[in-house]
């Protein structure tokens, strides 16, 4: 059995004030939770703010991003080694907005892909189309060239060393939110690429929803065969609505 993860993505949101507010609600909020990992994505830097308010709790921590280089000059760039000097556990790969607004293709992901790995930190994969695509009916030929690219550069065997998040473009932050059953179609989709190279592992790796995921919707999402969390935006910074997801899954686990 898959565990569920529920990683709440800040973006660029967040103060010193506000932050300790939300993580302590958080913290207090999980306490108890069982068969589900928790996990908050915050601006860089946060990071030892949430560091010190999650540590010894339920709620592991990571970044949004990470530079595909080990170190060297690169202005502005910060290295999973740093990340893990923080303690961070997950760092997101490929989200949609540094894919759209950042130009990073592919090749990028798939590289800081595996500099992830390299440090010992866990990779959320995001993938995902934009409505145009998925009007085109292309959904299945962007989301596996996606998550090829990494497969090849990394190996599949590395995927059982991260997670994947399916993020319908047209679904973050426009209040439309892919039904139950669409977004499964997508999730069995990769499940069923990874199968075609490791049958096994395409059995263990946890393949996330991230679109719009809120608690009015977030139990019918994780009732899904193949939906095994939730990437949460704009909700992860409600404490009420980020704990009542988590909550949701623990619900819909075992």
């Amino acid at each position: 059995m898959r565990a569920k993860l529920v990683a709440g993505n800040w973006k660029m949101h967040g103060s010193l004030p506000e932050n300790a507010t939300l993580l302590n609600a958080v913290r207090a909020g999980t306490v108890g939770l069982r068969g589900v990992q928790v996990a908050l994505c915050v601006p860089f830097p946060y990071l030892f703010q949430a560091q010190q308010a999650l540590a010894g709790s339920h709620v592991a921590w990571g970044a949004q991003n990470v530079s595909q280089h080990i170190k060297g000059a690169y202005t502005g760039e910060v290295s999973a080694a740093m990340l893990r000097d923080f303690g961070c556990t997950y760092v997101l790969v490929g989200h949609s907005e540094r894919r759209t607004l950042f130009g990073e293709d592919d090749g990028l992901v798939a590289a800081k892909f595996a500099a992830a790995l390299k440090a010992d930190l866990t990779p959320v994969l995001c993938v995902g189309e934009t409505l145009q695509q998925r009007e085109a009916d292309a959904t299945q030929s962007v989301v596996r060239a996606q998550l090829t690219a990494v497969i090849e550069a990394c190996g599949v065997a590395a995927l059982g060393r991260g997670a994947v998040a399916y993020e319908p473009v047209w679904a973050i932050g426009t209040g439309r939110t892919a039904t139950p059953e669409q977004a499964q179609a997508v999730h069995a989709f990769l499940r069923g690429c990874i199968a075609g190279r490791d049958p096994l592992l395409a059995q263990q790796v946890r393949i996330l929803y991230g679109g719009s995921v809120k608690a009015a919707n977030a139990e019918d999402l994780f009732a899904m065969p193949d939906i095994d969390g939730s990437l949460v935006g704009g909700a992860a910074l409600v404490s009420e609505e980020f704990v009542a997801i988590c909550r949701s899954a623990e619900r819909t686990t075992g």
